[in-house]
């Protein structure tokens, strides 16, 4: 499908706009704060909990490219959001899960222990809001 073939209403060249560009804003401030509290923790601390630090800068990272393609146009950029936020969301739903029936292997939260509960669970509802917004502005060829 090419990017001429795309309805402008729900293309991603209209993604980033409204309540898109929040969610990018929302997305950025995450990949900061996820990239800074893993980089404090593996800098100065990670013999503590290896573990829970590798896991924050795995989230990071899903954050930082997320929050890249989520801004960028085109069909793509499309697909590499939603393969970010596909694994932000098996990420929040694993390790939310994992921290909490096995505390002991989480000695120190992450982004994602708990669901997100260190940042008022808006992690465990960031990807939903993602992939709602991306597949109301999912790419679609025109009939012609």
């Amino acid at each position: 499908m090419s990017p001429d073939k795309l309805t402008p209403e729900h293309s991603p060249r209209t993604r980033n706009v409204g309540l898109g560009r929040i969610l990018v804003a929302v997305y950025g401030v995450f990949a900061l704060s996820a990239t800074a509290r893993a980089g404090y923790q593996i800098a100065t601390k990670f013999s503590e909990a290896p573990l829970a630090y590798l896991l924050s800068a795995v989230a990071a990272v899903v954050y930082i490219v997320a929050t890249v393609a989520m801004a960028r146009r085109g069909v793509t950029s499309w697909y590499v959001t939603l393969g970010a936020i596909l694994v932000e969301l098996v990420g929040i739903l694993a390790v939310g899960a994992a921290s909490v029936f096995d505390s002991a292997a989480f000695p120190h939260d992450t982004v994602w222990s708990g669901f997100g509960r260190g940042y008022g669970y808006v992690p465990l509802i960031l990807p939903f809001l993602g992939l709602a917004w991306l597949f109301y502005n999912r790419p679609r060829s025109t009939r012609a």
